[in-house]
């Protein structure tokens, strides 16, 4: 029987074509994706879902399936679907990473202009037969400083535009080199110095929670007054109270937004503003890219359920069906690996090292070093997937090598990575037991072995007594209950660290309180996905 696939949001009718072509059976129901309830009535008869931002994809509609194998989203964002309960029923979630990449950098560029020559109200007003030119006065981009902050993929296309209106660029973003920034002609600057510099800034960064609100009443202060803010990638990143009351005060001169904290938008604080220019979430909304994504999601889909292969999957490798039951343990430690040293790593990486070691060299090195550095990467881009990590690592400037070998210790195999900053260089290996399970068993050239939790504490230290007492009380106290404790030394009185495993994510007290003992040189939180 062929495979069944629910095209629920509006897709061309091409994609459509592609599924049929390559024997996959298609049902198009381009409104079923608004309508839940339906949606909980025929979900359970298809093998694969197509959507775009409509559907929503949650833990609710993936429960009421045994069926469903693989989501496919034409487009990059995947907000809309509950990754991580697809995750734990063995369903894929696909991506088109950078179908939309030109138009939403393009569109970027629109708003700076419609914003810095007030545009769409000098459009109003002339359509109502005034004529009042001296009320637009506007102002030109060429050799004003524009601010990226977020340098990948979009921002660096959006660099290269603003480069040929003749701006200025520089860039915040904690990934990119400066071979890279160099590379693109952008000067790469700390937040703070983008801040007090720019004249127009663009934002091009996922929303996660190291981003969420990022700018805020105490961002825009630091602002050169007079600036110009312009948001095209994700609603939430900018407080949109704190940016009208700067609209009101003088303190930015205009904004253009094309996302909004809440959405559908059909009210915000930037409404009715002068100099606001707003638009329906249309960064990916040309002909153009709507076909791109469409024809991507759906010859990848066909691709995975006629010949079980895997392309852009967030939550899968780009693997073969023989090798996949072997492999996938380690792509999970490699993950993990790769997770823990982007979480614990602040500076920009310059180099990406990877040793395979033992049995696990004569497997598909590559998936797992892409699984490595998708763990890295995820800390500052949630959106990033096997595919597209090597791709962001180079544009990162991230020099990756990886290295093979013989079994040369006591374990059947393992995998260590080594990162290098300006500042330092920082190490972890880890193996899997017999129970499939990964294992730390390395950290700073330091030996311990270590389950891998949700929730996680890393302290550094010096060997010294009490260290075991403070970590435990400072915990308890705050309610936070320890589930496993690992430690390691380099010798008695060296250089130490301690890794808990905990039921909870530290709260901000416990980690306040233990980085302020002095007894600590880095106390830092990790997070991972066991699921």
């Amino acid at each position: 029987m062929a495979p069944r696939v629910l095209v629920s949001d509006k897709l061309s009718e091409t994609a459509v074509q592609i599924f049929t072509d390559n024997g996959v059976e298609a049902d198009f129901l381009p409104d079923a994706g608004k309508d839940k309830e339906k949606m909980l009535d025929i979900i359970g008869d298809y093998d694969g879902l197509a959507i775009r931002s409509a559907t929503k994809v949650s833990e609710k509609l993936l429960a009421a399936t045994d069926r469903l194998r693989i989501i496919g989203r034409a487009g990059i964002g995947v907000d809309n679907v509950d990754v991580g309960a697809a995750s734990r029923k063995g369903i894929i979630v696909m991506n088109t990473p950078f179908g939309n990449s030109i138009t939403t950098a393009e569109h970027t560029v629109a708003m700076m202009l419609a914003v810095a020559r007030q545009i769409p109200e000098a459009s109003t007003s002339t359509h109502a037969g005034k004529w009042e030119k001296s009320r637009f006065m506007g102002v030109e981009l060429t050799h004003k400083v524009l601010g990226l902050i977020g340098c990948g993929n979009i921002g660096s296309i959006v660099a290269d535009r603003a480069r040929g209106l003749k701006m200025r660029v520089i860039a915040y973003d904690p990934f990119l080199s400066g071979e890279r920034a160099a590379e693109l002609g952008v000067e790469k600057v700390e937040l703070d110095d983008l801040l007090a510099r720019a004249d127009f800034i663009t934002l091009h960064l996922p929303l996660t929670d190291k981003t969420r609100a990022m700018i805020d009443a105490s961002a825009i202060a630091k602002m050169k007054p007079g600036v110009r803010i312009i948001n095209c990638a994700r609603g939430g990143l900018v407080v949109e109270d704190d940016l009208a009351e700067a609209l009101k005060s003088g303190q930015v001169s205009g904004a253009a937004f094309d996302v909004f904290t809440t959405e559908p938008a059909t009210d915000s604080p930037l409404f009715n503003l002068p100099n606001v220019v707003v638009t329906p979430h249309l960064g990916a909304s040309t002909l153009e890219a709507q076909e791109n994504v469409a024809l991507q999601v759906a010859q990848q889909m066909s691709d995975y359920l006629i010949n079980g292969a895997v392309s852009n999957a967030l939550n899968m490798p780009s693997i073969s069906a023989d090798e996949a039951p072997r492999l996938i343990p380690f792509v999970k430690l490699a993950g993990h690996l790769g997770s823990f040293a982007g979480q614990a790593t602040e500076s920009p990486i310059k180099e990406f090292q990877i040793l395979y070691d033992g049995s696990v060299a004569a497997m598909n090195t590559e998936a797992l070093t892409s699984a490595a550095l998708a763990g890295l990467i995820r800390s500052q881009v949630a959106e990033v997937n096997m595919v597209s990590a090597p791709i962001m690592a180079k544009e990162r400037g991230i020099k990756v090598s990886q290295t093979t070998r013989d079994k040369s210790g006591v374990f059947d195999s393992y995998i260590k990575i080594n990162v290098v900053t300006e500042n330092q260089e920082r190490s972890i290996a880890g193996t899997v037991f017999s129970d499939g399970k990964p294992r730390f068993i390395q950290i700073k050239g330091i030996n311990m072995d270590a389950e891998v939790g949700r929730h996680m504490l890393y302290t550094t230290n010096k060997d010294v007594p009490g260290i075991i007492g403070t970590l435990g009380s400072v915990c308890g106290e705050a309610g936070v209950n320890i589930a496993n404790f690992h430690l390691g030394r380099d010798k008695p009185g060296g250089d130490a660290i301690a890794l808990l495993y905990l039921d909870a994510p530290p709260n901000g007290r416990v980690i306040e309180r233990l980085a302020g003992c002095g007894m600590f040189g880095q106390v830092k939180p990790l997070e991972f996905d066991v699921a």
